[in-house]
C-alpha cells in the first residue's frame, strides 16, 4: 500500500471546494427538507457545525456531522462529495473512495470531484484489469457525461414533451415534419432506456467499495472456508449475491469468493 500522508497541495484543494460548496449544499438540504422544516433547519446546523470542524482541521467530528444529515435521508452530490472529503483527510480510503462514487452519481463531471477521486484511487493496492472499453463509454457518452438523477428527469422531460407535440399535431390538425418526430421519439427512448438500465443496474447488478484495509475473499460463509485472495480498500467489485451477511463478490475473471457484508459500501 502507498503511504496515505496527505499531500498540503490537496489538503488546500480540498479545503477550498468544501468552502464553496458551503452554500450549494445548504441550499440542496434546504430543498430536501422543505416538507420538514424542522429536520432542515437541523440538517442545516449539522452542515455548518461539520464545515466549522473542518476548517479547525477536526475531521472526525465534521464526518460525524455530515453522516448525520445522510442518516436524516438527505441525499446531493455535494453532501457525498463533502463527505469524501473528510473521510480522504481520515485517510479512510475505502469509505472515501465509497463517498465520491456515490457522489458522482449525482455530479458525473464535476472536475474537483475527478480530481479527488482519482487522487484517492492512486492509494488502492488492486488493480482491477477489467474496465469499460473506451468505445463503450464513446458510444454511450451521454450515460457517462449526466448523472444518474439528470439522466430520469431528461427522460421524464423528453416523454412530456414527445406526448405534448403529438397532442398539439392532434388537436390542432397540424402537420409536423415526421423526421422531426421521429428524431423526438428516438431521443426520448434513448433516455428512458438508459433510466430503466440505470435501475436495473442499481438494484441488481449492485457495485460496492472494500472499506478495511484489508479483506479476506473466501470460498464459503465461515471464518474457516478457504482464502481465494485477498483485496484492500478501496477496490471496486461487483456484488452478484447476497446471503445471510455476506456478498459474494466479483473482481475479475477468476476471482470471485464472500465477503463480510459490513466489509463492503454498496455505491
Amino acid at each position: 500500500m502507498k503511504n496515505k500522508k496527505m499531500r498540503p497541495d490537496i489538503i488546500d484543494h480540498l479545503t477550498k471546494k468544501t468552502l464553496i460548496a458551503a452554500i450549494s449544499i445548504m441550499a440542496a438540504i434546504s430543498m430536501i427538507m422543505a416538507a420538514a422544516p424542522v429536520r432542515a433547519s437541523e440538517n442545516t446546523r449539522l452542515f455548518i457545525d461539520g464545515i466549522r470542524h473542518g476548517q479547525s482541521g477536526n475531521y472526525e467530528a465534521a464526518q460525524t456531522n455530515f453522516l448525520d444529515i445522510v442518516a436524516t435521508g438527505a441525499a446531493s452530490g455535494e453532501l457525498f462529495y463533502n463527505l469524501g472529503n473528510v473521510c480522504l483527510k481520515n485517510n479512510q480510503t475505502g469509505h472515501a473512495i465509497l463517498w465520491y462514487e456515490r457522489a458522482r452519481k449525482w455530479i458525473p463531471n464535476d472536475p474537483d470531484l475527478i480530481f479527488n477521486l482519482d487522487y484517492a484511487n492512486s492509494f488502492v493496492a488492486d488493480e482491477n484489469p477489467e474496465t469499460a472499453p473506451l468505445i463503450y463509454k464513446i458510444i454511450f457518452f451521454w450515460k457517462y457525461l449526466l448523472g444518474d438523477q439528470w439522466i430520469i428527469w431528461m427522460a421524464a422531460g423528453a416523454n412530456l414533451f414527445l406526448w405534448a407535440v403529438l397532442a398539439w399535431r392532434k388537436t390542432r390538425n397540424r402537420t409536423i415534419l415526421k423526421m422531426r418526430v421521429a428524431f423526438l421519439m428516438a431521443l426520448t427512448t434513448i433516455f428512458v432506456s438508459t433510466a430503466l438500465y440505470n435501475y436495473y443496474q442499481s438494484e441488481y447488478r449492485k457495485e460496492g467499495i472494500i472499506l478495511p484495509e484489508r479483506v479476506s475473499v473466501r470460498s464459503g460463509l465461515s471464518e474457516d472456508s478457504t482464502e481465494l485472495f485477498v483485496l484492500h480498500a478501496g477496490t471496486k467489485i461487483k456484488i452478484e449475491k447476497q446471503m445471510k451477511d455476506h456478498f459474494r463478490i466479483y473482481f475479475s475473471k477468476g476471482k470471485i469468493g464472500w465477503v463480510i457484508q459490513s466489509d463492503i459500501g454498496v455505491i
